[in-house]
């Protein structure tokens, strides 16, 4: 379905989502769920409650076969602001002397590390402000799509802080040393053309069509084998941390292992035949067999086509 198409049908009608505290998250597309952090009125600052909820989503998400593809976003003006300062600020008056701890680092850290290791290819979807640990969460992520009306920068050092949830990991690898050292060491924050001239971002997208451009996005991707795509999304995470050659050696034991599933073959024969590969039939047959996953329910299982 075309990303205006998509924007049609979410004008129309609004599919039933599930509500946590701090999030809710709905089926957009065939195999896509959309993930909103809701505290806009704390600039979606990640607290403990929310991070209990992503986590539980995600792990709810993940054991839901018919789930192949993950859209994360935020309600109000702001992707994430990071940390809830007014939180933070309560914490390092009170709390900090008897637990003698960074702030959240106990809640975040495994946060991080869990969208990076989850079987979900995630694209964050920047509608706002993303700073701090708000951007090191899109930077977990597996692509970057953003509004016009984005902000971002990794701004921990503004707060007398180095970046504290991943950022120092991510953004060489992403953007090379000096352009993370600009980002890192001034704590500036960049708008939207300014992200994508850099490579922050894939893309960036007029704010009404932001979600309807990730979801087709994610759409896409959702559609090939959810073999292949878990294999890829490790093979591309892998990368990050081994050599050429315990790379290829990765690629050419997972490629062997695929010959074996169905996927392959009818991927080749509709390439000769000249039309669309259908993959994922199996996935089907195990949805039609089995009862309801209580992670995604039926009203919100409706697909957008």
């Amino acid at each position: 379905m075309t990303v205006a198409g998509i924007a049609n049908l979410m004008h129309k009608e609004t599919p039933v989502r599930q509500d946590l505290e701090t999030l809710y998250y709905e089926q957009a597309d065939d195999g896509v769920v959309v993930l909103t952090l809701n505290r806009p009125d704390r600039g979606n600052g990640v607290v403990p409650e929310l991070v209990r909820d992503f986590v539980e989503t995600l792990t709810r998400l993940e054991a839901d076969k018919n789930v192949r593809a993950l859209v994360l976003t935020g309600a109000g003006k702001q992707f994430s602001a990071g940390a809830d300062l007014k939180a933070m600020k309560d914490y390092l008056e009170h709390q900090h002397r008897v637990e003698h701890e960074p702030y959240n680092a106990r809640v975040l850290f495994p946060l991080t590390q869990r969208v990076v290791a989850s079987r979900l290819p995630t694209i964050a979807a920047i509608n706002g402000g993303a700073t701090a640990g708000g951007l090191d969460f899109a930077l977990a992520c597996d692509i970057r799509i953003c509004s016009t009306r984005a902000k971002m920068g990794e701004t921990y050092i503004n707060m007398g802080l180095p970046p504290g949830n991943g950022g120092s990991y991510f953004l060489p690898r992403l953007l090379g040393s000096g352009m993370a050292a600009e980002l890192a060491l001034t704590g500036d924050v960049i708008d939207a053309q300014r992200a994508l001239e850099i490579g922050l971002v894939n893309r960036v997208v007029e704010p009404e069509d932001l979600i309807p451009e990730a979801v087709a996005l994610a759409g896409k991707i959702a559609a090939k084998s959810w073999r292949a795509v878990e294999a890829t999304k490790q093979a591309l995470r892998s990368t990050w941390q081994v050599d050429l050659a315990t790379s290829m050696t990765n690629s050419f034991w997972a490629v062997s292992a695929l010959h074996y599933g169905p996927d392959l073959l009818e991927g080749v024969s509709a390439f000769l035949d000249k039309r669309p590969p259908c993959f994922n039939k199996d996935r089907t047959r195990e949805a039609d067999s089995r009862p309801e996953n209580p992670a995604v329910s039926a009203t919100a299982h409706t697909s957008l086509q």
